[in-house]
């Protein structure tokens, strides 16, 4: 689709719509509005992609998307942060699905400017409202500044800020990312960044090796090819030296101990991407 946003990005939002509908609650995340921002296409989504993957891959593919949001948003309500800047926002719907949170933060949406365009139209057609402290902040990762970007938009660097930044570095060049880290150290103290990245093959389970079998042909057919995966020491190592301090680095463990103790399904989290959360020093 022309000027249609990213495949990734649709493919995040069926994920979070549909595992509310196929999984019982409690639901680590509900995201009532996944499936309507995305709109008709992801039953066309569903139907094409679903049946590549083993159910068990599948189940756990979501429910780590879900997680990932969870995580994040967990770590936004226990800080003291006054801006909240998702980096490669996608179909997010954070503004709608929190206004609790909203009256107390500036929202930066940050993502590719084609991605950006077609969520704007979806708000639009759906009414959804758009207020003061919500903002759009088209850039590309590879290419262009976030610093800049962000700057433009009216982000205040002098204020402690949250960075979300899930689902978007297992698709970015190491200069890439380690550029945006630099950027982020360069907020005021005590920001925070949680992104997630994709462990090293050697750190997967079975399911995430079965999905990353199935999903990399995928990602690149759609224009945006997975990269390596990164170790755990080398991917801390880089976050030191871009000015930053881990304060939190969960395994799968603590995951499914934190979002499916208790659990009779058996529903955890796949290990093809890690989370992590640094802070602003």
């Amino acid at each position: 689709m022309e000027g249609a946003p990213s495949r990734t990005a649709m493919f995040a939002a069926v994920s979070r719509g549909l595992f509310r509908l196929e999984t019982a609650s409690p639901w680590v995340l509900d995201d009532p509005l996944a499936l309507v921002l995305v709109g008709p296409v992801w039953q066309q989504l569903r139907d094409r992609f679903d049946p590549l993957f083993p159910d068990p891959v599948r189940r756990q593919s979501r429910a780590a998307v879900c997680t990932r949001s969870r995580y994040v948003e967990d770590r936004l309500i226990a800080g003291t942060f006054t801006q909240y800047v998702i980096l490669g926002a996608g179909l997010d719907s954070f503004a709608w699905r929190r206004p609790d949170l909203l009256g107390s933060l500036t929202l930066f949406e940050v993502d590719h400017p084609a991605s950006q365009a077609w969520k704007s139209e979806r708000v639009r057609e759906l009414g959804l409202p758009l207020g003061d402290s919500q903002v759009f902040v088209p850039t590309d990762f590879e290419a262009g500044s976030v610093r800049d970007a962000l700057a433009a938009a009216g982000f205040d660097w002098a204020q402690p800020t949250m960075f979300c930044w899930t689902g978007v570095a297992p698709y970015l060049t190491a200069p890439a990312i380690e550029a945006t880290l630099h950027t982020i150290a360069a907020a005021a103290p005590g920001s925070e960044v949680v992104f997630s990245y994709r462990a090293e093959d050697s750190a997967l389970d079975d399911a995430a090796t079965e999905f990353a079998r199935i999903y990399t042909p995928i990602a690149a057919a759609v224009g945006e090819p997975l990269q390596p995966g990164w170790p755990v020491s080398e991917i801390e190592r880089l976050i030191s030296r871009c000015g930053l301090k881990v304060v939190d680095h969960p395994t799968r463990a603590d995951l499914q101990h934190r979002y499916f103790a208790g659990r009779t399904d058996g529903l955890r989290p796949y290990t093809f991407e890690t989370l992590i959360a640094a802070r602003v020093t």
